[in-house]
Parts: C-alpha cells; structure tokens; sequence
C-alpha cells in the first residue's frame, strides 16, 4: 500500500473535492471551497517526492524533478484519481481529484501498477458481499454473520438461521469481501488489533454496521442493517411522556439495554423528532456513524469516531465550543466521557447517550459506580439535578413473526431526584410502580401489557423478566400460561386463560 493511501481515503470518506500537497505546509483536503488540515506535521520537497516515486511512473517522475508541470493517473483502494505537480524554485505542489470531480478528463487511464488481478479478486467479492446484504434486507433479518467453514447465517427475529443453499465461505473469500468494504483507516485497524468496526452503505438500499474481527478459524465479520429511511416515534409507537424529553432544554436522557436491543433506533426516533419539531443545532457523536439524517428544521452535525474524531471524549468536549443545543453520545464508554456527559448536561444542553444496562434504577447505580468513592456524593447531586430521563429496553420475539420493544421508562420526578441524591436507588423501582400515571413502566408492567396485548407469548416475556418471580406471579394472577414453570417446580400444569374458558 502507497503511503498516500491514507490520505486519499480521507479525501474520498469526507467527499472532499481535491487533496493538496505542498512544500513546508500541512496536508490540506479542500471540501466545498473550504480548506480542512489533514496532518499534523509539514513535508518538505524530498518528502512530497518519495510519496510521489510510490504512485506515478517513471516517466512522470523525470517530469516532476525537471520542473515541468506534471499530470498522471494513480488509482487506490478507494478510486482512481488525476494528479497534477508543478516544481519551482524547490518547492513542489501536488494537487489530486478523485476521477469523478474533474472537469474533464486528460484522456489518461489508471495505473494500477501490477495491481489488476488482485483488485479484480477484490471487485468480485465485494459484489458476492452485496448480494449477500441485498438477500439480509430482503429477508426481513436483522444480522448477517460470515465465519470461515460456515455458510452464511442470518439473523431472523431474533434466530440464527443458516443458508444451506450456499456453500461455507473460505478465509481467503471473507478477507477479500471485507478488504472490498473495508476504509482504508479501519484496513489498518484490523491488521494491528484484529478487530474493526464500520459503516458501508449500498445506495438506495441501507447503511450496514459492520464488525470485523479474527477467531480461531480465521476472519469473520457480523453485519448489522440500518434502514436507509429514519423511523419516527410513531413507528416505533413511543410514549407521549418520553416524547416529552425532546422538548427539554437542558439535562441527560439516557437509552439503555443489552446489545440488539434497538437503543440506536428508538434514538435515531428520538433526533428525527427534534430535528421536525425544534430549529436548533445537533451534534452527534458515533462509531460509526448509523442513521443519517437530514437537515429539516434543525442543523444536524454527524461525526464518526475515528473518522472525524479521535475519541467520543475529545468531540464531546469540543462539541462545546461548536455551538450545540443537542448532543447525542453514542456510547458512554468510560467514566472521563460519563463526567463531561453530566456536565453538559447541567451547564444548559440536552444530552442524549446510552448504556448497556437492562433497569433503569442498575442504570444509575453503573453511572455512580464508575467514580472515584470520594466523588460519588458529589455525582449522586448532580445527577440529581441533571437526569431527566431513562429508557431501557429489550426486544421480545412477537407472536407471528417480527419483534417489539418492552420499554421500562424512569422520569425524574422529585421523589427520584431525592432517592438519587440520598444514595437509595434501590427504592425508584417502587417509585415507579405507584407513578404510572404520570408516564412511569417498570420492565414488568411493560412485559405483561405485551403478553395481555397477545403481542408476546408468556414465556418469551418470563425469559426477558428481570425480576422473573414478581412477573411470575403477575403471569398467573392474569391467568396465562405457566405451565413451562410449573413443570419445572414438579407440580402440576395450571390451565391457560383458553383452557378455563373452554371448561
């Protein structure tokens, strides 16, 4: 790989119009008129010229150092480009275009120096990779999952499903399938630490985040569908008392559940709702980058970690001084991202962020617990004050087909904001169960409306139950099925709702 590599991915992932080069300055990527530093350090001319020796001929190369303004093809990984050098006076200029946004061609074909074979392996298997992420939307599944001696697998509502019809896929096939979609930066990644995540979008199809990773058969790779149309609340039937939160000014609204619980979906709901109903600026910090959304009534800033930022803490950080009055934190990963998060949160935005936690009350506790012990008073006031809200979800197998999300719902009322403060989290679940007016589910009440719904069978409900003897009661009190419990206590099956009426 050409050491100019790197900087051509940056020009072609932030659609950049030209990447310029020039003795004693930084890398420059010109986007829309604007010029964006690429590097950290300048090149000086022998620099410039060694990273030009990679990519041009020979021939070219004679013309360079001669002085002579200088035009030739080079293609990558990811294009094929047209640059033009110019050096006078010891000091060299090198201005490249990606092929698509010239204004005119100069007639020359793309050197793929040796490279033809090996990119025509690559193109053929990115193609069996689209057909395979074409087959994962029109299969209605959630996941697609390549590993080595194995056909692919597909995640239907929630089961793995193999694809015999397909023969099991190669290490060599699935390297090249995830070097065909793979950046540049994350190419790199991928070598030195064997796993790497990122977007690739099919257009007028969907976005896929994908997770490439190395186990003791060899590559392997899980592909997750992103719907190239952002849901709204409505689709997701989300409550108006948690629709409410979008309205708020300042403070943390936190979504959490287990990985595949849909967090980054109800979210994606949850912009979509501010970007048509407020006029107001969002940032958004990812990794990568899920639902794109388009400006409507609001500004939208969509930033990538790794792509566009160095670490979800460092945007966030920086976010503050870029005028928002929205921020989304993809993930609280570590207790410096959590405190910044809290932070904000009290100096007068509104911050959006997840966990993978499954309760709301463990929620609290999780965030707590990541301080220091002699700072935890002072972080228990300011969540206090700061938290306005926590959703955590789970997603349950519908009767029929499909899945649905049962959704514990916290609000900060003054009670809880009490609890929070005096260290007695333990408490906010009773809370809950006596606020249901005011918008408040507790996990179980959410189960069993889906089960009274006939939306989810009993069973799949108990299995997603975090407290499984309360709902275990509530099941048989409401007169559903538990003879799965029942049998496995040694007494004898209870009859159903059906049963009883049929007697």
């Amino acid at each position: 790989m050409a050491n100019l590599d790197r900087f051509l991915t940056a020009l072609v992932t932030n659609r950049g119009d030209a990447l310029q080069l020039v003795t004693d300055q930084v890398a420059t990527l010109r986007i829309a008129g604007q010029a964006r530093p690429l590097s950290r350090q300048t090149f000086t001319t022998p620099q410039l010229l060694t990273l030009l020796r990679e990519v041009a001929s020979a021939e070219s190369m004679l013309q360079i150092e001669s002085g002579s303004e200088t035009s030739f093809a080079y293609s990558s990984a990811d294009g094929a480009f047209t640059a033009v050098s110019q050096l006078t006076a010891g000091r060299l200029s090198v201005v490249l275009k990606p092929d698509a946004v010239l204004e005119g061609s100069n007639g020359h074909a793309p050197k793929t120096r040796g490279t033809e074979a090996a990119s025509a392996g690559s193109d053929s298997a990115k193609a069996e990779l689209e057909v395979l992420l074409r087959e994962l939307v029109a299969r209605s599944a959630s996941d697609l999952h390549l590993r080595v001696g194995q056909p692919p697998i597909f995640r239907i509502h929630g089961d793995m499903e193999r694809d015999t019809a397909l023969p099991p896929i190669s290490n060599d096939k699935l390297q090249a399938m995830l070097v065909g979609v793979m950046p540049e930066r994350n190419r790199s990644e991928f070598e030195s630490s064997n796993d790497t995540d990122f977007a690739y979008e099919i257009t007028g199809l969907a976005r896929f985040r994908c997770n490439a990773l190395r186990d003791r058969m060899g590559a392997a790779a899980v592909f997750r569908v992103i719907p190239a149309a952002v849901v709204t609340v409505d689709d997701l039937g989300i409550f108006e008392e948690v629709r409410k939160l979008c309205l708020l000014t300042k403070g943390l609204v936190l979504v959490t559940g287990p990985t595949g619980s849909g967090k980054s979906t109800t979210l994606c709901a949850l912009v979509d709702l501010v970007n048509r109903t407020r006029n107001d600026h969002v940032i958004t910090i990812e990794d990568p980058i899920e639902f794109v959304h388009p400006n409507k009534n609001c500004l939208i800033t969509q930033r990538q970690v790794g792509v566009h930022t160095n670490s979800f803490k460092s945007a966030l950080r920086a976010a503050l001084r870029e005028d928002p009055d929205i921020i989304l934190v993809g993930e609280l990963r570590d207790l410096e991202t959590v405190s910044i998060a809290i932070e904000t949160a009290e100096t007068g935005h509104l911050v959006f962020g997840t966990l993978h936690t499954t309760t709301a009350a463990g929620t609290i506790d999780r965030l707590i617990d990541q301080f220091a012990a002699d700072r935890q008073a002072q972080i228990r006031t300011m969540l206090s004050d700061s938290l306005k809200g926590v959703i955590s979800q789970t997603l349950c197998k519908k009767i029929g087909g499909g899945r649905v999300a049962a959704r514990e719902v916290l609000l900060t009322i003054p009670a809880v904001s009490n609890l929070i403060r005096e260290g007695k989290t333990f408490q906010i679940a009773s809370v809950m169960q006596t606020s249901r007016r005011l918008g408040m589910v507790t996990l179980n009440d959410a189960l069993i409306d889906l089960v009274d719904a006939r939306q989810v069978e009993s069973r799949e409900a108990y299995m997603k139950a975090v407290d499984k003897m309360s709902f275990a009661n509530m099941l048989r009190q409401r007169g559903h099925d538990t003879s799965y419990l029942d049998a496995s206590e040694g007494a004898a099956p209870r009859p159903t709702k059906t049963a009883a009426k049929a007697s």
